[in-house]
């Protein structure tokens, strides 16, 4: 008889690691409290608009193809995807606007010719960022943190020999501010502070590896929408077998002497071998292991920031912006300062305008698009978010309608929103933040909770909230590393 494994939640990362068990030889069971799978990796329509809920764009597709290929299975079969000629376009209300391309000499060049920052300045940048990548990638990203025979390998001895490479000791903005300079282009770099929902004013300079992995990879929208990663990868688990119970919310992980029996849902008991959870870490201690003593330094880490997201259905096509777009705030310290220090929302936010119509004809009718408006926020703390979410449309629509010379409103056709609290509600995400704890501190990466328990026997933990961190490629990350503590059944 098989022995039996269980994943709580079917977000990305629980999908994927369905599969990785499925492929060791487990019988695995997902149980989800929604009625569909994905987590933020979702999708929803409003009229004739559909819309991704969640992420907007990805890098690193080779995380999401390794698991079709680990099946035996033709990727480009189940899922196509294409890589973006420009990854970004940047708007400043002074009138800069910079293309950020993806190949990087033009990059280069568009940045030397915009902004007037030599191209030799911007590439010693740049492959500082790629040798920080380099001396981490094989101990932080594919292994775990949190035990001995990751600190006792040659790639380890070698990070710790360059420690002062990595820049641990200053922040994100003060290592942009020393080594670029210009303003827009610090501006530009610091905002990669918000890919895993943390402060440039605060998170440490080793983060510019992130930029690293943007530059280096590229980005990429799925042929089919977003969403199309959740459900290749839904279909190709249950091509290995995994079965999935949705509207089924787990109660309880049973925990009897220090070792997992399996869970308990609203229907019944099911006893399990392996047990992991794929729902935010918080939650995942506050209801569903009440019996087991909670690691409260690492859950009571300052949360990532959170957002408040507009989808609108516009009656037009916008021929001056492209599938993504960033409209910068005058002042990004001081949002910042909003978002992590007085738990507000800046006046001026910036605004990150995702439009898909363009790429996916059955987004949204023809000759219209389908807008996806991010404002990146505080994580819910009790403030009120009916109020703040006026003021912050209020604010977009003036941004955008200043820069593009527009009256926005007079094109929303259809519309819905998106803000902490209902993302708590929705995801289970504690406070509605976005990645779980933020990298707010020098030592966050070895604050993170592990992806095994070090109370409980055969419980795992794997998604956004726990190590390696919130993002698609880090959640698939997540998975691949709890497989790799799990023996293959023979």
């Amino acid at each position: 008889m098989s022995k039996k494994a269980i994943i709580v939640g079917s977000g990305i990362a629980g999908i994927a690691t369905s599969i990785r068990l499925a492929k060791k030889g487990y019988a695995v069971t997902v149980f989800e409290a929604n009625a569909y799978p994905g987590g933020k990796l979702s999708t929803f329509s409003l009229g004739a608009y559909r819309f991704d809920a969640g992420p907007s764009l990805f890098t690193m597709p080779q995380f999401v193809e390794e698991l079709f290929e680990l099946c035996d299975e033709d990727p480009k079969h189940h899922f196509e995807y294409t890589k973006k000629e420009v990854g970004c376009n940047y708007f400043w209300e002074d009138g800069t606007r910079l293309k950020a391309y993806d190949d990087s000499d033009r990059f280069l060049s568009e940045v030397e010719q915009v902004l007037g920052v030599p191209s030799k300045t911007l590439k010693a940048y740049l492959t500082k960022a790629k040798k920080k990548y380099d001396l981490t990638e094989s101990i932080f990203l594919k292994r775990s943190l949190h035990q001995l025979k990751s600190f006792l390998n040659p790639e380890t001895v070698k990070a710790i020999l360059n420690v002062r490479t990595l820049e641990i000791g200053k922040s994100l903005h003060q290592v942009n501010e020393e080594q670029l300079q210009e303003p827009h282009l610090v501006q530009f770099y610091d905002r990669f502070a918000t890919y895993n929902g943390s402060n440039p004013y605060q998170t440490p300079g080793i983060m510019t590896l992130v930029q690293h992995l943007e530059e280096h990879y590229g980005t990429f929208v799925p042929k089919k929408g977003m969403e199309s990663i959740t459900t290749s990868l839904f279909e190709l688990a249950k091509r290995q077998g995994v079965v999935f119970h949705f509207n089924e919310k787990v109660n309880e992980i049973v925990v009897e002497k220090r070792k997992v029996l399996g869970v308990k849902t609203e229907k019944m008991f099911y006893a399990a071998d392996q047990v992991c959870s794929n729902m935010d870490v918080y939650p995942t201690y506050q209801y569903l292991l009440p019996q087991v003593v909670a690691p409260v330094k690492t859950l009571e880490q300052e949360r990532s920031s959170s957002a408040v997201i507009f989808y609108l259905g516009i009656s037009r096509t916008f021929k001056e912006l492209d599938l993504h777009n960033i409209f910068f705030s005058k002042d990004y310290k001081e949002e910042f300062k909003a978002i992590f220090e007085e738990q507000t929302v800046s006046k001026d936010p910036t605004v990150y305008v995702n439009i898909t119509s363009k790429d996916i004809a059955t987004d949204a009718p023809t000759g219209c698009e389908n807008w996806f408006v991010m404002i990146n926020t505080p994580a819910d703390k009790g403030q009120d978010w009916d109020a703040l979410r006026a003021s912050i449309r209020a604010s977009f629509i003036k941004k955008i309608n200043l820069i593009l010379g527009v009256n926005l409103e007079d094109y929303i056709v259809e519309e819905d929103f998106l803000t902490p609290p209902m993302i708590q509600q929705k995801t289970q995400s504690h406070q509605g933040a976005l990645y779980g704890s933020s990298s707010n501190d020098r030592m966050a990466a070895f604050l993170r909770h592990p992806n095994f328990s070090q109370q409980i026997k055969k419980l795992y933990f794997c998604g956004g909230s726990v190590h390696p961190g919130g993002g698609i490629p880090l959640c698939l990350l997540s998975a691949k590393i709890v497989s790799d503590q799990i023996p293959e059944l023979l």
